[in-house]
């Protein structure tokens, strides 16, 4: 019992990253845009969190300053996406190429030098309940904050004004300036909160799920990320569905001997990038699921063109 409690402890924390960078995602392509740069922005949030965990500014300031970082990063991309009209998905792969080499710069004077991770909350007798304790409030502050925010961004995309116009530039963006709303303006507020999460998956990792300095640290959660919102059919409710599915891929890998699995280490090792590759190949083969596909998704747009 213990080991299966250890091993749900370890899917919730592995998928916490996952599911902030695909909430941000989500919300990027539902206004009509594809960052494929997910990957570089959470290397770029995790290297500054790291930097300023080591230099003692606290943990609150490391998440802040990895979320700031993932946003400046992000404003790279919106400037060529939206400013120049480059192609989205170049832009994007330029970005996640630059992130991996600027993380691994800022990197270099770390070695192996450790942080203090962020710990569980201390709810008292709560956490003693036999059971019910360490499977639901065993988690650091991180883990409870994401998944409060799953049902925030579903309530801002489908219960709100806001929502339904990020919506409707994602689906039609001449009809959404026809009636007078700023689609550049709404675009870019999308890819700097996609931003934002995407360096606050990062800074996760580092100081909390990590806790010392590994260069290219994210080890590819970027595109799984990237494919959970395809997986989620851009809907935040399937996106924590498949978070915690691909986090839990992630830990059979690390229990997988334990559990007595008759494979070898490095088959383990590919779990989830293999379930990504399966789930992406079924995914595909469902005419149903691209009826869920915004519209104008990663088509530019010129106002008055």
């Amino acid at each position: 019992m213990e080991l299966w409690i250890a091993i749900f402890a370890g899917t919730m924390t592995a998928a916490t990253p996952l599911l902030l960078a695909a909430l941000g995602e989500v919300v990027v392509e539902k206004s009509g845009v594809l960052n494929l740069g997910i990957e570089g922005m959470m290397l770029i949030g995790a290297a500054v969190a790291f930097w300023l965990a080591i230099s003692g500014w606290g943990l609150p300031a490391a998440f802040v300053g990895g979320a700031l970082a993932g946003l400046l990063s992000s404003a790279l991309f919106a400037a060529l996406a939206l400013l120049f009209m480059a192609n989205q998905s170049a832009s994007g792969l330029a970005l996640a190429i630059f992130g991996t080499g600027l993380s691994a710069m800022i990197g270099m004077g770390f070695g192996s030098q450790p942080v203090a991770t962020l710990k569980a909350l201390d709810l008292g007798g709560l956490s003693d309940l036999p059971l019910i304790g360490p499977l639901l409030f065993s988690f650091d502050p991180m883990v409870y904050l994401t998944l409060a925010t799953v049902p925030a961004v579903w309530w801002f995309l489908t219960r709100t004004k806001s929502g339904l116009i990020l919506r409707m530039v994602g689906e039609s963006p001449e009809n959404a300036h026809a009636i007078g709303y700023p689609v550049l303006k709404i675009r870019l507020a999308a890819i700097l909160f996609g931003g934002a999460m995407a360096g606050l998956a990062g800074a996760y990792l580092s100081v909390a799920y990590v806790g010392i300095w590994v260069e290219n640290m994210t080890a590819g959660r970027g595109w799984i990320a990237l494919s959970l919102v395809v997986f989620a059919a851009w809907r935040p409710w399937r996106a924590l569905a498949g978070a915690v599915l691909f986090g839990g891929f992630t830990i059979l890998q690390l229990h997988g001997q334990i559990l007595g699995l008759p494979l070898p280490s490095e088959a383990l090792s590919a779990l989830p990038y293999l379930a990504t590759i399966i789930v992406l190949v079924a995914i595909s083969q469902g005419r149903k699921r691209r009826l869920d596909v915004p519209a104008s998704l990663a088509r530019p747009y010129r106002p008055g063109a």
